[in-house]
């Protein structure tokens, strides 16, 4: 049962009125006062933040964008698109979708509306791609009520940016900050049209930095409390210094409207698009070739390092790709990119896909404890991933083979196998104990403890000899990963 402390504000007053008359409350107001802890320095609290100010210097270089997608016509799959006339009408009545024998349908007219803040007196305009994505017409309506026919200039699915233009001159714009510079706490502020609600305003803190979203690994999203609805997306974040640090791009809803959880894309990752956009018409990313992976203590201590060392695992390497040929290996730690310490692992897509592909970059990578410098020429991201192709028939498989502890049957790879899995090493026939608590299940493929490739049982077992905690790189499905397995506790 859970016991709760009611409080009345009556008799709480009536007594420390005693107190200080002398009263019978006398003991408390004698008593050794609890000591506080340090205050923390707080600016302006004077005052709750003013942004009157701002909305008026910047509030009319944000725009409302309309979209419209007309109707058109797309080829569909329909299995009943070839069927007689007249067996196609029984369909139809019953409900069933019936497409015609060319197998087309008509897609009705689409509109939408969005938010955008102009960067250039000359008309040049930010905002998200999915608010413009697609669209046949575009009108661009400000503050004084003209409207512009917009034009995208171009636009990255991937970050979420689009850059448009309108012809117009002498408009107000915005000032850009450094979100680099931007901390948790601060106080920010929205402008946009929410619900078509043009130029509204809202305003909260930054609730954390660098987020990371599903299917969102190129962008460090900033988190605000600040209202954002419907409407808002490609609309301003502010600092109280009038900078725009953001653009709010997504919200986390149950309902559909705000909850207090909303994304802005880091404006310094919004101007890095937008160059390239105006100097190329698109954008072009870097690659190098490497599947990784956080660095979790456990992994780190699998390793024979610090638990609190930061970096990314490398699980694989692409054949033939970059990290490849510069000797970037499986089990190799990167802590560092061209000088600067990693924080987190999802750093480093971001910054291997904005190096300028041709470029050099040095990696910092620990291998066998031991700290070296690898560089890597940056490829060019061509969006393809790589599969393994499927149905091979197996050759003959050698008999399973337990190893130890670990508690795994395994046993090697045929060379049909090897070649389908694209990778040598032991497979699972069955997992207990150490290993199945670990997660590795029947049908993994054990590629390397600590690092050092395992062909055979005996490689294996010499790998985990005397080792109270080891990483194990596992294929599954055509992903490689490294798992952490605690042996302290189990039986030979």
């Amino acid at each position: 049962m859970i016991s709760s402390k009611f409080i009345k504000p009556a008799l709480v007053a009536a007594a420390i009125a005693t107190a200080l008359a002398g009263g019978v409350y006398t003991a408390y107001a004698k008593s050794t006062p609890v000591q506080d802890a340090p205050a923390a320095p707080i600016v302006n609290q004077s005052k709750l933040p003013d942004f009157t100010v701002l909305v008026d210097h910047y509030g009319k270089a944000v725009v409302n964008i309309s979209m419209v997608k007309k109707a058109h016509k797309e080829k569909v799959d329909s299995p009943f698109g070839n069927l007689p006339p007249d067996q196609a009408e029984i369909l139809k009545r019953f409900g069933f979708p019936i497409f015609g024998g060319n197998g087309e349908r008509t897609v009705p007219e689409e509109r939408g509306t969005g938010s955008g803040f102009i960067i250039s007196s000359d008309g040049l305009i930010l905002t998200n791609a999915h608010v413009v994505n697609g669209a046949d017409e575009i009108t661009v309506r400000l503050t004084d009520d003209r409207e512009f026919r917009g034009k995208v200039l171009g636009l990255d699915t991937q970050t979420d940016i689009a850059v448009v233009k309108i012809n117009a001159k002498d408009l107000p714009y915005v000032r850009l900050g450094n979100s680099d510079n931007v901390k948790v706490g601060e106080w920010v502020a929205a402008i946009g049209s929410p619900f078509g609600l043009t130029n509204s305003v809202t305003a909260g803190i930054v609730s954390a930095k660098s987020r990371n979203l599903p299917d969102e690994n190129l962008v460090p999203f900033i988190q605000t409390d600040v209202a954002i609805n419907p409407g808002n997306s490609g609309g301003p974040l502010f600092n109280m210094n009038g900078e725009v640090i953001g653009i709010n791009s997504q919200i986390f809803s149950t309902s559909g409207g705000s909850m207090g959880l909303s994304f802005a894309i880091p404006i310094n990752i919004a101007t890095q698009v937008k160059d390239q956009i105006l100097k190329n018409g698109k954008v072009t990313r870097g690659r190098i070739g490497v599947m990784i992976q956080s660095l979790t203590p456990e992994l780190a201590k699998g390793f024979g390092l610090p638990e609190d060392t930061k970096g990314a695992l490398v699980s694989r390497t692409d054949k033939d790709s970059p990290a490849a040929k510069a000797g970037l290996q499986s089990g190799d730690i990167i802590v560092g990119v061209d000088g600067t310490h990693v924080k987190n692992y999802s750093d480093i897509p971001r910054q291997i896909s904005f190096a300028k592909p041709g470029s050099t970059v040095k990696l910092t990578v620990i291998r066998n404890k031991k700290e070296i410098t690898v560089p890597v020429t940056v490829g060019v991201a061509d969006g393809k991933t790589n599969t393994l192709k499927a149905g091979e028939e197996s050759d003959t498989p050698k008999a399973e083979a337990k190893a130890g502890k670990l508690g795994v049957s395994v046993r090697p790879l045929t060379a049909k196998e090897a070649k389908k899995a694209g990778t040598s090493g032991l497979l699972v026939g069955n997992a207990t104990g150490a290993a199945a608590s670990a997660g590795i299940a029947s049908g993994d493929v054990i590629v390397a403890v600590n690092g050092q490739p395992v062909k055979t049982v005996s490689d294996l077992s010499k790998a985990i000899e005397g080792k109270k905690q080891i990483a194990i790189l596992v294929q599954r499905g055509g992903d490689q990963i490294y798992v952490p397995v605690n042996l302290d506790s189990s039986e030979d």
